[in-house]
């Protein structure tokens, strides 16, 4: 089993997933980033289509990137400021850069992506050699509080019923080895296409004990990248850690 397997999740029709993925939280999370980033500079795990780093590099802070999806990367350079931006293509888990940061993050799941506790630790431990002495480290992941809500583990949800087109959001959990096994079905004349996602998910208290492997510690975390309070009802997580 690979444990990194981002590509069969991302590659293919790039424009419609990359509209599927803006979430409306990106002038927020960019304001955060850019406040710890200072200088600069940054670095992306999982740089994608550039929805977070684009706008952030727009502030005049160098940001790199490293992604597995060479069709992501592509679009990425082809939008406006994309051909300034260094992307790697590689397993984010190994962290395949030279140099130091000021800023690494990783939002919106993608850390999940990494499929086995092993590997996810060492995301953290390459991330620690790559960072600097007053550099912060930022995940951004939910909290899987409604995975064990499900039946018998695994749902299907209508996520848009429209006269053209159903999309269906079909999930299986294991809560044993904490993977969720997911795929976004749209059903249309055309035919039926699926996105899939694999995902290895992690709790807060479980990525505290990774960085404190990897000689990092926690620094704050938040409900949301307004920074609100983080509780018990929160749905999502950032969380900044550094040395």
């Amino acid at each position: 089993m690979k444990d990194y397997e981002p590509v069969m999740s991302f590659d293919g029709d790039v424009a419609r997933k990359d509209r599927d993925y803006r979430r409306g939280d990106e002038a927020a999370a960019v304001a955060f980033l850019a406040e710890l980033a200072g200088p600069g500079p940054a670095l992306e795990l999982g740089i994608g289509t550039g929805r977070i780093a684009l706008p952030l590099a727009a502030r005049g802070i160098r940001v790199d990137g490293i992604d597995l999806s060479p069709a992501m990367v592509d679009q990425l350079h082809a939008r406006p400021g994309g051909d300034r931006l260094v992307v790697t293509i590689g397993n984010l888990a190994d962290v395949p850069v030279a140099g130091t940061y000021r800023l690494i993050y990783v939002v919106f799941n993608t850390l999940f992506n990494v499929l086995t506790q092993e590997a996810q630790v060492r995301c953290f431990e390459n991330v620690a050699t790559h960072l600097a002495d007053d550099g912060s480290f930022v995940v951004e992941a939910i909290m899987p509080t409604f995975l064990y809500q499900l039946r018998n583990h695994q749902y299907v949800d209508a996520e848009a019923i429209e006269v053209d087109e159903v999309r269906l959001d079909v999930l299986r959990h294991d809560p044993a080895t904490q993977r969720i096994e997911e795929s976004h079905v749209s059903l249309s004349q055309a035919g039926v296409r699926l996105n899939p996602v694999v995902q290895r998910y992690a709790w807060p208290s479980e990525l505290d004990l990774m960085a404190r492997i990897a000689g990092l510690r926690v620094k704050g975390r938040w409900g949301g990248w307004e920074r609100e309070p983080f509780n018990a009802s929160s749905g999502v997580h950032v969380s900044v850690y550094g040395r």
